[in-house]
């Protein structure tokens, strides 16, 4: 960093080490016919003014592309679009430029459309945030021949990271910590992969806790919680709904409050995003943080690790979900 708080250039290096240029992009392209005192120079300089190597001009000198393709859905959802946000700036950070394409995850021609015009494009890598069952049948049949990486997904056997599990797993251990021991989880689709891994966590940790569980499928939408709302059978012994997320769980809470059913003194209700009007509802939401910036922030390095050869990073990089309990979940 110079003095003035701009990023040091490839000249500003040269010029302290007193050295060429030509000198310094050798030692960085790893040219190995350079003296030692001369290296030592220009690497002491590159620590003194914490160089960072511009990769979008290293991308051009090599004729890389320097574009990742992302397959984006349900923008208009705060979750998915801050997956996005972080993953546009990530890549912008590391020298990549986000070229994201709105797709129907449900539709296969859509999909394939865009897949095959991100490859025929050449792009550097392809990113799906949109993740439902058809998009990952389609990512593992095609022939794509450059490295793709769906969500922010990294395989652990010991489920050590598994973010959207976990979110399932902390809401159970909250309504179990309340007393609640016969609970309705709203999905948000049998399709999507993000909630079918709430709904197993959720699951699991119910079976531990001795909650029993039961189930009805929404589609993210409040609507569909609306739904299920004014379905839902206020003799069947429910105390607590778990929605899979806040809209969901919004759209409940007005049905249930029509049939003159109140959150939470009568049935607790939790959801999961925290978006900006759950504290304002009446009750205010409890609900499971999750830091989606984040999460595509990860997804967009797990990828350049793969298109750069280099080490894949930790999954422990991303924060863990936390609880929020505010006034729609009490104690029984």
């Amino acid at each position: 960093m110079k003095s003035d708080g701009r990023p040091a250039t490839i000249y500003d290096v040269a010029r302290q080490a007193g050295v060429s240029h030509q000198t310094v992009t050798r030692l960085l392209s790893g040219f190995e016919g350079i003296r030692p005192a001369t290296r030592a120079r220009v690497e002491e300089a590159i620590a003194s003014l914490e160089y960072r190597p511009n990769r979008a001009a290293r991308l051009l000198r090599t004729n890389r592309s320097n574009r990742i393709g992302a397959l984006a859905q349900e923008m208009t959802k705060s979750g998915p679009s801050m997956v996005i946000k972080g993953a546009s700036r990530r890549a912008h950070e590391v020298g990549y430029v986000l070229d994201i394409v709105m797709v129907d995850g449900y539709d296969d021609s859509s999909i394939l459309d865009v897949l095959t015009t991100f490859q025929h494009d050449r792009v550097a890598g392809i990113l799906a945030t949109a993740q439902t069952e058809q998009m990952q049948q389609i990512f593992l049949s095609l022939p794509i021949t450059v490295p793709m990486q769906m969500g922010s997904h990294v395989d652990d056997p010991a489920g050590r990271h598994d973010i959207q599990a976990k979110t399932g797993q902390l809401a159970a251990q909250h309504l179990a910590g309340l007393g609640h021991r016969r609970a309705l989880v709203i999905s948000g689709g049998r399709d999507w992969m993000s909630a079918q891994e709430r709904l197993e966590g959720f699951q699991a940790e119910g079976l531990r806790s001795g909650i029993e569980v039961l189930v009805e499928y929404g589609d993210w939408t409040p609507e569909s919680g609306y739904r299920i709302g004014r379905g839902l059978d206020l003799d069947a012994g429910i105390t607590a709904i778990f929605a899979e997320n806040d809209h969901m769980a919004l759209g409940a809470i007005r049905a249930l409050h029509e049939r003159g059913c109140e959150a939470p003194r009568d049935i607790s209700i939790m959801g999961v995003d925290d978006i900006l009007e759950s504290r304002y509802l009446t009750p205010p939401l409890t609900t499971v943080a999750i830091d989606f910036e984040a999460e595509g922030r990860f997804a967009i390095d797990l990828l350049v690790s793969r298109v750069d050869g280099a080490e894949r990073p930790g999954p422990e990089r991303v924060p863990a979900p936390r609880l929020i309990e505010r006034e729609s979940t009490r104690a029984i």
